[in-house]
């Protein structure tokens, strides 16, 4: 019995991870595969280099404008806007459409890093500056190396992602004084619960890495708790008042 031909990558990502596989056409040789991530990493600091203080915001695409999240999401970009910083998100539908609705309405820099996947819709009508990315991996350096805060609105796996790479990125010192702020109580109660009684109760995290996590329904408080750490760092905005 003859085997199927591998089928052609639908992304690069996808070409890249299961690359010499007998399922995923290989299409680039590893010296072209460093080029394109190079470039990829290039492009993202020469347009995000002058960007200013600035929050990465994540939560579903799959929420509809009229649920009470988005309002929440569009209100924490405002604010944080209105802090003096630039929103930085994953530049789809949503919760990200939200939160770069809320950095238009207070004036300032609204930045979608979108990722190229064979299913998602394009950028929001929101960004004013978009960037796309092949590579999951080069696409999280900016989300991290140009904010100062990731806050974190109700999501799925892509969230999840974000939150639990911010937050392992903070226990071992990989950045400093970097909140990673929870927005939605009712939401992310009950991974909260889990990670202090079981992983902090199975000694998995120590009990101190709980202050890793804050967890809030309040915009100001978001700005607040953004401020501070941005404070720390060195980055906060004039305006902020921290």
């Amino acid at each position: 019995m003859t085997s199927a031909a591998p089928r052609a990558p639908e992304t690069l990502d996808q070409e890249l991870l299961q690359a010499e596989g007998p399922v995923v056409a290989s299409t680039q040789d590893d010296p072209a595969r460093v080029r394109r991530m190079s470039a990829e990493l290039e492009a993202g600091f020469q347009a995000l280099g002058s960007l200013g203080p600035a929050v990465s915001i994540f939560g579903s695409a799959r929420t509809a404008a009229d649920h009470p999240d988005y309002a929440l999401a569009r209100a924490v970009g405002r604010v944080l806007g209105q802090a003096g910083y630039a929103v930085i998100t994953g530049g789809g539908p949503g919760l990200m459409e939200a939160a770069n609705r809320g950095a238009r309405d207070a004036g300032v820099p609204s930045v979608g890093l979108n990722i190229d996947l064979p299913h998602e819709q394009g950028a929001n009508p929101y960004v004013d500056l978009g960037l796309e990315f092949h590579y999951f991996f080069a696409r999280k350096v900016m989300f991290v190396r140009y904010s100062s805060a990731f806050v974190v609105m109700p999501g799925g796996f892509g969230t999840l992602d974000e939150l639990f790479e911010a937050l392992v990125l903070e226990q071992t010192d990989k950045v400093l004084d970097f909140p990673v702020v929870l927005v939605g109580t009712a939401f992310w109660g009950g991974l909260v619960e889990w990670i202090t009684e079981t992983l902090v109760g199975r000694g998995m995290i120590a009990a101190t890495d709980l202050a890793l996590l804050h967890c809030t329904d309040d915009p100001a408080r978001v700005c607040e708790l953004v401020g501070t750490g941005a404070a720390l760092q060195g980055v906060a905005p004039a305006s902020s008042g921290s």
